[in-house]
């Protein structure tokens, strides 16, 4: 790559000013693979996408939502091959936008860019929806008072805004800290399980391609490949990754290998706990209390009432992570100048503190405006503002492992060129599958007419077409910006 290559890199990796009185550059070294896979678990918050979502998978799906699970991440693992490949091609900060950018062009970039960035709002402002009913549960199963469900969620906003400011190294630790407890409290219900063999005795339906393959399960794939939003993010940290080449790879796969592995697993034993034959009926008769019954039946009531506390603190991890995702975004899309050049500037920890103070005014605002207007924090600000941002980051996986195909088409000289190019053409297809699969069965996501269903999935292309309006509109009147989202190059940084 070449002269720009290694310009729009050190201006994203160089401490420089950002560390002695703020700037334009984020913090360079200073998080590990560890760091980036807990951050990318984190937004997929385990324990929330166990206790308070895999209920109703397990209640329409049956037995062989474990195997979903798998799929799921089997089939991102898959998408992961070109997808890091491409990011150990490409050294900037951006994510979906800039490998977008680079194969289909800088106006295909600008457009991804505005669907990534409305898509990750979408997810981290909805779940603060399930932060608050989840949080007023807690306090009132452990200290027996509780609070409005906004109070908590405005409150949780403040709280995530700050420690987002802090730089990434310091939420990086706090989310291995949390990650690390709330996986634990589920690896504690799923072992003692199996010690006790379950209901009836330990077995392996859920893994019979007929029980993976059948239309229960098939309804609820969308809900399988939610639980691993934001693994992709692991790329908007290179810039302040130690040794990225080898850190981005790795902590994206280590992350969906997690995921994969624990969710199956977890969501297995509880099939146990239930019964083989019983699990859908059991599923639906205990609806959001499966979790804390089956650890209390298994465990105990100290492990109840930690979970209570525990899935607090999961989705606290997940608003951080995703706070984070977004703010970097928004710094990739300001240094290419497709937005103020004001949402590139950095503070004193190298975070750009700046677009992470815009993002947590918008969720505030969010917030505040639902429970104004008496809106379901959980019907209405999860399932409905998330449902459009989870089929949006499908999209953007779709065309992304489209783009690793004609990126490395052009690129004779890469290294298992034809493997990469292969992997991602079905990755690709398989995406596709997704968000038909996903789109198809979407009233089982929200429950909502079928008008309403039509809005929310149509919004994902309108905005899409609007990044592609805004896109040509860009490219007339700042035609080096468009230059930068497409190419990497000598020529762009002539053109600056």
């Amino acid at each position: 790559m070449s002269a720009v290559s290694a310009s729009s890199t050190s201006s994203v990796s160089e401490p420089s000013t950002a560390l002695a009185g703020g700037g334009t550059t984020l913090r360079a070294d200073s998080v590990g693979t560890v760091g980036v896979a807990a951050t990318v678990i984190s937004a997929a918050a385990p324990l929330t996408v166990m206790a308070g979502v895999a209920p109703i998978a397990l209640a329409i799906g049956g037995v062989g939502v474990p195997g979903a699970y798998l799929l799921a991440g089997i089939v991102l693992s898959i998408f992961a091959i070109g997808f890091t490949a491409m990011a150990a091609t490409i050294r900037r900060t951006g994510g979906f936008f800039v490998y977008i950018g680079h194969a289909f062009g800088g106006t295909a970039g600008f457009a991804a860019a505005v669907l990534a960035l409305v898509s990750y709002n979408l997810l981290q402002i909805g779940v603060y929806g399930l932060f608050g009913i989840q949080t007023r549960a807690a306090l009132d199963d452990l200290f027996g008072f509780t609070a409005p469900w906004w109070v908590i969620s405005a409150i949780a906003v403040v709280v995530v805004f700050i420690l987002g400011a802090a730089g990434i190294d310091v939420g990086a630790k706090v989310l291995v800290v949390l990650i690390t407890l709330e996986s634990a409290i589920l690896a504690i219900m799923g072992v003692s399980i199996v010690l006790h063999g379950g209901a009836h005795g330990l077995g392996v339906a859920s893994f019979n391609p007929d029980n993976i393959f059948n239309s229960g399960v098939l309804a609820v794939l969308g809900i399988c490949f939610a639980a691993f939003m934001g693994f992709e993010s692991t790329a908007l940290y290179r810039a302040e990754a130690r040794d990225p080449a080898r850190t981005i790879p790795r902590a994206t796969y280590a992350a969906v290998a997690f995921m994969a592995l624990f969710y199956c697993f977890i969501s297995w034993t509880v099939v146990q706990a239930l019964g083989q034959a019983d699990v859908q009926a059991g599923a639906g008769k205990q609806g959001p209390a499966l979790f804390f019954a089956t650890i209390h039946q298994y465990v105990g009531g100290w492990a109840e009432h930690a979970m209570y506390l525990l899935i607090v603190t999961s989705v606290y991890a997940s608003q951080l992570a995703f706070h984070n995702a977004i703010n970097r975004y928004t710094f990739g899309m300001a240094e290419s100048g497709a937005l103020p050049r004001v949402f590139a500037r950095t503070n004193r920890a190298g975070s750009p503190a700046f677009a992470g103070a815009v993002q947590s005014v918008l969720a505030l605002t969010v917030v505040l405006l639902f429970a104004l207007f008496g809106l379901d924090p959980f019907n209405d600000l999860l399932i409905k503002v998330n449902t459009p941002g989870v089929i949006g980051i499908i999209l953007l996986q779709a065309l992304a492992a489209a783009a690793a195909v004609a990126f490395f088409f052009r690129r004779r000289d890469v290294p298992r060129r034809t493997f990469l190019m292969s992997t991602s053409v079905v990755a690709a297809g398989l995406m596709a599958w997704v968000i038909y699969a996903v789109v198809k069965h979407l009233d089982v996501l929200t429950g909502a007419p079928r008008a309403t269903n039509e809005v929310l999935v149509g919004a994902v292309p309108a905005i899409l077409l609007l990044g592609v309006v805004g896109g040509l509109v860009l490219r007339s009147v700042r035609p080096e910006t468009i230059a930068l989202l497409a190419h990497d190059d000598a020529a762009v940084e002539q053109a600056q």
